[in-house]
C-alpha cells in the first residue's frame, strides 16, 4: 500500500528569547494509506508540532516532509495553502465553529473556497452530515447541540472537500466517556469504511485503543510501534 505520509530526517525547533529549542529531532514517520495513526506522549513532547507539520501549517527546519505525494518542505506558501485545501481535513479538540451559523452552513464553509455551485455546496455539506449521523441537525446552530453532536459537526466540516488526511487534535478532550465513544466509533468507522487515512493526537489510551496503530512520541522522538487491538 502507498506511503500517504512520509517524514525523513526532520528537525524543528523553536526560537524562545535568545534560545532555540529542539521540539523534533531527526524524525522518520511513515503512514500508509487507509492507516488510522494514534500518536500518544506528555505534554511538550513535540505531537501538536508534528500535527502541524503533517498539515501543512508549520514547516521543518531540516529533512523531508512528503504528504498526499507532495513535497511539502518545496511549496510555496500560496501552493501550500492550495495544497492543504484540497487534501488536508480538520478536526480539534474545541470544534471552533462559528456560532452565528447553523451546522449546515459550518460545514460548507470549507468549500467557499471552490469553484462549487451554492446548490452543490448545500448538497455537499447535507451529505456530509448524513454521514456522522446528523442529517436532521444542519439547521441547528452549535448552542443547540451537545458536545458530541458539535464534534461530528467539525468532522463533517473537515470531511465535506473529501480530503486525503483527516488530522484530529485531541478530538475527544472536551467530551464526556459517552460522547467520546461514539466519535471514535465514528472516526473507526470513516477509516474502515471509507479507507480515510487518520492521525490522531491523543493523551487517553481508551482513544489510541481505536486506532489501528500507535506510536509514542517523547522528547522530539517516536517510540517503538505499538499495535493496539481496536476497542469494541
Amino acid at each position: 500500500m502507498a506511503a500517504m505520509v512520509s517524514l525523513r530526517k526532520v528537525s524543528k525547533r523553536y526560537r524562545r528569547g535568545a534560545q532555540s529549542v529542539p521540539v523534533l529531532e531527526s524524525l522518520d514517520l511513515e503512514v500508509e494509506a487507509g492507516e488510522f495513526l494514534a500518536l500518544m506522549g506528555p505534554s511538550g513532547s513535540g505531537k501538536t508540532t508534528l500535527l502541524n507539520l503533517l498539515g501543512g501549517l508549520s514547516r521543518a527546519d531540516q529533512g523531508e516532509v512528503r504528504v498526499a505525494g507532495a513535497r511539502l518542505d518545496q511549496l510555496s506558501p500560496r501552493a501550500l495553502a492550495r495544497w492543504r485545501a484540497r487534501h488536508i481535513g480538520f478536526v480539534f479538540q474545541f470544534y471552533n465553529l462559528l456560532p452565528v451559523f447553523n451546522a449546515q452552513r459550518n460545514v460548507e464553509l470549507p468549500l467557499l473556497l471552490t469553484k462549487l455551485s451554492r446548490e452543490q455546496r448545500r448538497h455537499n455539506a447535507q451529505a456530509a452530515l448524513a454521514l456522522v449521523g446528523l442529517a436532521d441537525r444542519g439547521a441547528h446552530r452549535p448552542s443547540e447541540l451537545s458536545g458530541g453532536q458539535q464534534q461530528r459537526v467539525a468532522i463533517a466540516r473537515a470531511l465535506v472537500a473529501d480530503p486525503s488526511l483527516l488530522i484530529c487534535d485531541e478530538p475527544t478532550g472536551d467530551l464526556d466517556r459517552a460522547s467520546a465513544d461514539q466519535v471514535l466509533d465514528l472516526l473507526r468507522r470513516l477509516n474502515r469504511e471509507q479507507n480515510k487515512t487518520i492521525v490522531m493526537v491523543t493523551h487517553d489510551p481508551r482513544a489510541a485503543a481505536y486506532a489501528s496503530r500507535r506510536l509514542n512520541v517523547d522528547k522530539g522522538q517516536l517510540g517503538d510501534d505499538a499495535t493496539t487491538v481496536a476497542a469494541t
